[in-house]
């Protein structure tokens, strides 16, 4: 009887260990992470289902490299460049500050000479992207303050790599050698990126015009899988990273018509194949490693993690986090990271750590990844986070307009469509991070910030706005950002959105300049077009519309003097005949006021 092919055997036990650990390690509130890890501990170092779990992780590696391409395609390059301070200050100090603190305990522990330790130091100050990436993914707060703040981070990180593997030629060669290594490093990467950006620019977009002509659906998904991965091969190829290269073509096609489709096209891929990776870290764990040095990993995993979380959570308050954002921070990046792996293997190679020393680091880095999502779920149930009230986002640079909008609800998002196309420029500030990511993917630009408050009003620019339109969809919300305006900003003229008559007179009350119902005008013409369809002219409607607007407004104004209950004598509740706009008889109808109360 025939044997399955091995590669066919695993390929199924993989499959079938993310379909059932994610599931339930969702439902248990531990996050789909955690399961697959749990997977990939079962399947490998307990049951030894897998023989050969590095070329799992090898192959399973691109699914970190299609997460970073679309990350980078929803990054525009000017979005990029207004997070640089996070990127290239706090990233490189969080590097810097983490890697010295950690190469002395791994020199007081003397598990290698002052050289290893320095690598062993600065390997363990690099984080994991995918576990972190993918923890802000299921949670939603990718595009939080502190989401943002993290994934500066873990890109300078990724940067990091190229000194970091510099640094073992130094410490293994010589100042001198070494020096001339880096350079000649730096120039080979350098000018990788300029390649990439230029070939992004000028030949990526046409390339898929001329592939979109085709109508080959088969032909545009092999070409966006050879963009990623020839990308990433040619950053590889150049000493960065394959998920550097890959978030570079991201970035380059984030301007594109064609990004949705990439995203849709790749999404499957990056899916499973990080699935996968994780699956893979878990099949990699080496037991036999932990369990005979498991006294030194049992202390030292939770200590350099501990540092190391310390020191991230420090830095963001420096830099100007909120406690609770540097919390978040501090507990989702105590890891350390896939280019650990790659750290302490070239480092076996120049003779700086031994490989005993390279296996028990290797492992500590493995047991970290695994206790993440752990550390980060129980974080998320003892921190209390309140996401409408965040500290404001770096990237309020550049905002002020003539029209500064607070809330971009669907109202909002039909009016900004009118202002948009009369030529004006509009600045809109909401306080959903997922509201936010489903716009950024239709290519709105909109700022995180809560407008109830009067610091993130003068960062959207209210003063230099001629118009602000409140556009929220809490009637208490509103009143508040209302009154905050009216307060502070007395000479700011206000449109508002009005949830119903009672708010609608409330309104007036506060002297807005203008405000509409949010239902008046479509439930209005829906009226008019329903009459054209039972065969009155359009001329007629369009008079009938312009009466009840004229008499709903006569209401608001009695109403407002005598009470939401007058003025019900001007409803109409019975068929008007023969002209259509006498005065009705006494209202029998259910009211607005009515439903409301």
């Amino acid at each position: 009887m025939a044997t399955a092919d091995p590669l066919f055997n695993e390929t199924l036990l993989l499959l079938a260990g993310a379909v059932l650990a994610a599931p339930l390690f969702k439902k248990l509130g531990l996050g789909t992470v955690l399961g697959y890890l749990a997977a990939g501990i079962v399947i490998g170092p307990i049951l030894q289902l897998i023989a050969d779990p590095e070329e799992v992780l090898h192959v399973s590696e691109l699914g970190v490299v299609f997460l970073l391409f679309i990350i980078g395609l929803e990054l525009k390059p000017s979005r990029l460049w207004q997070m640089r301070g996070d990127i290239f200050i706090l990233g490189t100090a969080q590097v810097l500050a983490s890697g010295l603190v950690l190469t002395g305990l791994a020199w007081a522990t003397g598990i290698a000479s002052w050289q290893g330790s320095v690598i062993a130091g600065f390997g363990l100050a690099l984080s994991s992207t995918a576990f972190a990436l993918q923890i802000l993914n299921d949670a939603g707060d990718t595009n939080s303050a502190y989401g943002r703040r993290a994934f500066s981070i873990l890109l300078f990180q990724d940067l990091a790599i190229v000194p970091l593997l510099a640094l073992v030629t130094l410490l293994r060669s010589g100042p001198g050698v070494a020096e001339s290594s880096f350079v000649s490093d730096f120039a080979i990467a350098a000018a990788a990126v300029i390649g990439m950006i230029v070939a992004g620019r000028y030949l990526l977009t046409p390339l898929f015009q001329v592939i979109a002509r085709t109508g080959a659906r088969e032909v545009m998904l092999a070409a966006a899988l050879l963009v990623v991965l020839g990308s990433a091969v040619l950053m590889q190829l150049a000493g960065l990273s394959m998920a550097m290269g890959a978030f570079l073509a991201g970035i380059m096609l984030a301007e594109s018509s064609y990004r949705h489709e990439l995203e849709a096209d790749i999404e499957p891929f990056r899916g499973l194949l990080l699935a996968m990776f994780f699956m893979a870290v878990g099949l990699s764990l080496d037991l036999d490693a932990i369990l005979s040095n498991l006294a030194l990993i049992v202390i030292g995993v939770p200590l350099f993690m501990a540092a190391k979380g310390i020191v991230i959570y420090l830095l963001c308050r420096i830099g100007g986090s909120r406690r609770d954002d540097a919390a978040s921070i501090a507990v989702l990046l105590p890891q350390g990271g896939e280019f650990g792996f790659v750290l302490f293997t070239t480092a076996v190679s120049a003779g700086l750590l031994s490989p005993a020393t390279a296996s028990l680091l290797i492992a500590s880095v493995t047991l970290s990844m695994a206790l993440t999502p752990l550390g980060s779920a129980i974080a998320k149930r003892l921190l209390v986070r309140d996401e409408g009230r965040e500290e404001i986002p770096e990237d309020f640079e550049g905002a002020g307009s003539d029209v500064l909008m607070v809330g971009f609800s669907r109202f909002g998002q039909i009016a900004s469509q009118i202002l948009l196309a009369g030529g004006r420029d509009v600045t809109v500030i909401d306080d959903s991070p997922d509201r936010i990511r489903q716009a950024a993917t239709f290519g709105f630009r909109i700022y995180f910030g809560d407008g109830t408050r009067r610091e993130v009003l003068l960062a959207a620019g209210i003063e230099r706005a001629k118009i602000v339109a409140v556009c929220t969809q809490k009637r208490e919300i509103t009143d508040r950002i209302v009154d905050l305006i009216r307060a502070d900003f007395p000479d700011v003229r206000l449109f508002v959105r009005s949830y119903d008559r009672i708010h609608t007179i409330s309104l007036r009350a506060r002297e807005v300049e203008y405000e509409l119902r949010e239902t008046l005008e479509s439930g209005l013409l829906f009226g008019q077009k329903t009459l054209e369809a039972l065969g009155t002219s359009e001329a007629e409607t369009s008079e009938i519309g312009a009466d009840i607007r004229r008499r709903d407004e006569e209401r608001l104004q009695i109403q407002a003097a005598q009470g939401i209950s007058a003025g019900a004598h001007m409803l109409h509740t019975r068929p008007v005949r023969p002209e259509p706009l006498t005065k009705p008889k006494r209202a029998t109808m259910v009211t607005e006021e009515q439903e409301d109360a």
